[in-house]
């Protein structure tokens, strides 16, 4: 419909146009005609201007309704938004409540079960004592009459809570290089190598996280001939290559076992110097370990510290080749602190393994640039983690956290245990039961290396410290 404003300006208009024709025709005398036409051009002028007129108003009108429209629309989006953010507030906390409470539910779960195994070696350490006090009650048989005097019964050695290793035969020690050299050559062919695996647990929790494998040769008499008894005369004889590659082909097998079980489980295998540097004996390994390179993450090679000082080229060489193929190296053998962790974390160094003893020497401050309780920290920040070794007490273990040690080895937690001889299996062969086994973490529960020992924490804490004394 027509707005009644456009036809009172059409009636203006033509009236505007009728009157200047006729002021035209009667008082300037012009012909009808003549006036006529002005009129009509006089009213055409005044229909374009009203119509451009109209054309920019509404266009104005247009554009004022789109800056409304997009105001409307920031508006709208700015609380879109705002809904957004406060509903993904509700859901994180949500979530952090139903988190929050499972880990607690998981932790009293734990706590329930870490206390039924205290319960369950207390029970047995009392038994073990009364078993004990029931042999020293028996009847003693007469002992015939001597001329000396009889000295005062000794009072029993006392229970001592630290996990003894099992009883092996030593070898013999009379032995000179040849023979000692002719026995190991010997073990090697006849395959007569074994490996024992001693845990590194994390602290405080002591949660079994790798394995170190231990090498150990037995002669034709069945004597055990420790790392330390053969290692420098097998590099000197040349037949350390042989050594550490029936080693490798060992730990293997065993990482294999153990990752059926858990995944973030790792082995820790020792390798010589000698090999890094002999060509022939690296390229056999090299070749073993680049065929098993999808457990490089897990398998850790470890070398001596005196190894990583006295580098050549060659050894530098090899070791960036293994590094290459994704392995890990760690460092044992740790005689002082002077460490650049730097450079080692660039030769693929990820593990340091110190002993307690050298971490907890109030000497070493004045030897080195760095206080050993940093020195966790500082080697953290090149993603090189800290393993303090040879930890045989719990004072130790107390002092240890201090320095935020995140990793402990030693006969606190589990002796070096020997793999079943078909070497499928991390299972330990179970020492026969001695009065210094009788403690809060007894012989029975360490005759696996791969059963973690349990852990220490809140309550059942608190079981641990009543039971260990016991």
């Amino acid at each position: 419909m027509i707005r009644i404003s456009t036809i009172f300006i059409a009636i203006c208009m033509v009236l505007v146009a009728a009157s200047l024709g006729f002021v035209l025709y009667s008082v300037a005398g012009i012909s009808g005609p003549e006036s006529a036409i002005v009129a009509l051009t006089a009213l055409t002028f005044l229909i374009l201007y009203n119509a451009v007129s109209m054309r920019l108003r509404d266009r104005s009108d247009v554009g004022g309704q789109i800056a409304d429209l997009s105001r409307g629309t920031a508006d709208l989006a700015r609380q879109v938004a705002e809904f957004g953010r406060r509903l993904a507030a509700v859901e994180g906390r949500v979530v952090s409540a139903n988190s929050a409470g499972a880990d607690r539910m998981q932790g009293m779960a734990g706590e329930i079960n870490e206390l039924g195994v205290l319960v369950k070696q207390l029970a047995a350490s009392v038994a073990s004592h009364e078993d004990l006090l029931a042999l020293d009650a028996a009847p003693v048989a007469p002992v015939a009459p001597r001329s000396e005097p009889l000295r005062a019964a000794e009072p029993p050695p006392p229970v001592t809570v630290v996990p003894q290793p099992p009883p092996m035969p030593a070898a013999a020690t009379t032995r000179s290089g040849s023979q000692l050299l002719g026995a190991v050559k010997s073990a090697i062919e006849e395959n007569r190598l074994d490996i024992y695996l001693q845990p590194m647990v994390t602290l405080p929790q002591r949660k079994v996280r790798y394995y170190e494998a231990m090498s150990r040769l037995r002669d034709e008499r069945d004597q055990v001939l420790a790392a330390d008894d053969f290692i420098a005369v097998a590099e000197a004889g040349g037949v350390i290559g042989r050594i550490d590659h029936m080693v490798m082909l060992r730990c293997v097998q065993v990482l294999r076992r153990l990752m059926v079980r858990n995944k973030d489980v790792g082995v820790f295998c020792n390798v010589s110097a000698a090999t890094l540097a002999s060509p022939a004996s690296f390229t056999q390994c090299l070749d073993f370990l680049e065929a098993n390179r999808a457990l490089a993450p897990s398998l850790v090679l470890e070398f001596k510290q005196e190894t990583f000082r006295n580098l050549g080229p060659t050894e530098s060489e090899n070791l960036a080749a293994l590094a290459q193929r994704g392995y890990r190296f760690s460092i044992d053998h740790v005689s002082d602190l002077r460490i650049e962790p730097r450079e080692l974390a660039d030769r693929g160094v990820r593990f340091i393994k110190a002993p307690a003893a050298l971490l907890l020497d109030a000497r070493q401050s004045a030897t080195t640039d760095i206080d050993p309780s940093d020195l966790s920290d500082l080697l953290g920040r090149y993603g090189i983690d800290l393993i303090a070794e040879k930890i045989e007490g719990e004072r130790a273990v107390v002092d240890l956290l201090d320095y935020d040690v995140r990793f402990g080895q030693g006969f606190l937690f589990a002796p070096p245990r020997p793999l079943r001889p078909e070497g499928a299996s991390a299972t330990a062969e179970a020492p026969q039961t001695r009065p210094q086994d009788l403690n809060g973490a007894s012989t029975s529960a360490l005759t696996s290396a791969m059963e973690q020992p349990p852990r220490a924490t809140g309550n059942a804490a608190l079981a641990r410290r009543a039971v260990g004394p016991g």
